[in-house]
């Protein structure tokens, strides 16, 4: 899914709290004097402002053009069917995605290898597990995709490893791919199975077992 990360003055973006794409409204930030004779607003910080969210009604802080709050910056939340300590490793590098991507990109590699594992691969060849995952039936064009941001491949960068050429572009990147394994391998075989399960006749479902057995 496409996500709008938050930028310097934008209308609409995906909020930092509830991750839905909303309209964003935009505040300055100024201290109000009080006196006999009413108010006066002055000292107003330069570039220092408040930006609400229309969805959730919560705020992100901007200074000099910069998001200061919160931690997690522009990166998407995580897949929520995500096991709860990839979810941990996931959330870590989406507090420091703006300060420092190439640490969050370092345990965005080692959360693809955890997910890997939780998947039925072994963990220990990337390389070889993400083929494996093709052959289940994540696209080739993924593989390709994880292969340009040194995932696998000849160039690949090891899980958990600084990479000291990854910029914000990939750190983004990895994120996404992390929630498109997760959507297609595990969200998406739970909400087949569910529909299965709930809206399938149990007499149909005897049927297509025996269908199935010949």
């Amino acid at each position: 899914m496409k996500t709008t990360p938050p930028s310097y003055n934008a209308g609409a973006f995906n909020c930092p709290h509830c991750g839905a794409y909303a309209k964003q409204d935009w505040f300055v930030i100024g201290k109000v004097k009080w006196s006999e004779r009413g108010h006066t607003l002055h000292d107003c910080p330069k570039d220092f402002e408040i930006v609400q969210c229309d969805h959730c009604n919560n705020y992100s802080i901007w200074i000099d053009k910069m998001m200061v709050y919160p931690f997690s910056g522009t990166a998407p939340l995580p897949n929520q069917d995500l096991p709860e300590d990839i979810q941990k490793d996931y959330i870590e590098a989406r507090n420091i995605c703006d300060l420092s991507p190439r640490g969050s990109a370092a345990l965005l590699r080692l959360v693809i290898q955890k997910l890997c594992v939780f998947l039925g691969e072994s963990g220990k060849n990337i390389n070889k597990d993400i083929g494996e995952l093709v052959k289940k039936g994540l696209p080739v064009s993924l593989q390709q995709a994880l292969d340009s941001v040194r995932v696998i491949g000849n160039n690949a960068v090891h899980p958990g490893v600084i990479d000291l050429t990854d910029d914000i572009d990939v750190t983004r990147k990895l994120f996404a791919f992390v929630n498109i394994i997760a959507d297609m391998m595990i969200t998406q075989p739970k909400e087949i199975e569910k529909f299965y399960n709930e809206v399938i006749p149990e007499d149909q479902k005897d049927s297509i077992k025996k269908r199935d057995s010949k």
